[in-house]
């Protein structure tokens, strides 16, 4: 009789689908967003008629403010054009070959280091450090398998959904470190630099660790642990802070990804829905903290 009541629940059978990665079978955006924010928060329901926490208000926003053009900015092909407008292409890493099919690519003109990334996808790319070592096989099957995905149904971030399937190429870096790249990632409100997190140790265990603007560490964390390496700010700071603050400049909120390579700094990508909203703060004092910055129109 149980089982019976749970299968007539559309709540419960919509968090089955969640969980198994089914998520196009919900169409409704609300409806999902309602069920992925229940599971992804630990129990907590989602309010959508008077939004206070910075999760809630990116689920709102999802919903009630859609601006065309995002589309464009969050397309890693078609968003350094529009990068380089505001700030100059030497901001830009090189982009050496963009393919719509992973056979059209000719390794022999690719540099002996290079990232394969989707243009459309999130954690799709492959990194070579020597060419002669590349499993091209094995590469043809992460990158195929991105090409197939649509980024939009799994956290309804609508500026993904129709962002064409592409592959491109770029340049590898790598910062002091000499092998890793480090992200800092810019918080941005109404054109102003409010936060930053920092990623560190990608491609072994990720580390996230969160700082303010005079790159004090901010006791919080989501989900992803804390570096127990010492993060060293950057001599040029505050010269990151300034290209955020220039690329944010109309949006309501932005978060504004940047490299820095032996001082040199790159654009990495512009992200209007941060972990999309469904990353659960640890204190979650601090949603609401965040929250405060997200001004919306009710």
């Amino acid at each position: 009789m149980r089982s019976k009541k749970l299968l007539l629940n559309p709540f419960w059978v919509a968090g089955v689908i969640w969980k198994h990665g089914l998520t196009r079978l919900i169409k409704d955006d609300r409806f999902y967003l309602k069920v992925a924010y229940f599971l992804s928060m630990n129990g907590k329901v989602l309010n959508l008629e008077h939004p206070r926490t910075y999760s809630e208000k990116l689920q709102w926003l999802k919903l009630n403010e859609r601006h065309e053009e995002y589309t464009r900015l969050v397309d890693k092909v078609q968003a350094k054009d529009y990068v380089a407008g505001i700030i100059g292409e030497e901001y830009i890493i090189p982009t050496l070959g963009v393919w719509e099919c992973f056979d059209d690519i000719d390794f022999d003109r690719l540099p002996n280091q290079f990232v394969l990334k989707c243009s459309h996808d999130s954690q799709g790319f492959v990194i070579c450090r020597d060419k002669s070592k590349l499993d091209i096989e094995a590469a043809r099957k992460k990158i195929n398998r991105c090409l197939k995905r649509n980024y939009y149904w799994c956290g309804r971030e609508y500026p993904y959904r129709d962002v064409p399937k592409r592959i491109l190429a770029e340049k590898l870096m790598v910062d002091e470190s000499g092998t890793e790249l480090k992200d800092y990632k810019f918080f941005c409100f109404d054109g102003e630099v409010k936060m930053l997190y920092v990623a560190s140790e990608r491609g072994k265990a990720t580390k996230f660790d969160y700082f303010d603007l005079d790159f004090n560490h901010l006791p919080f964390r989501q989900s992803y642990p804390i570096s127990q390496k010492t993060l060293v700010k950057p001599k040029n700071f505050e010269q990151m802070i300034e290209v955020a603050r220039r690329l944010s400049q109309g949006f309501r909120h932005v978060r504004v990804d940047l490299y820095n390579v032996n001082g040199a700094i790159y654009f990495g990508e512009l992200t209007f829905f941060n972990n999309a909203g469904l990353l659960p703060f640890q204190p979650h004092e601090w949603d609401y903290r965040i929250g405060e910055w997200l001004k919306l129109p009710v």
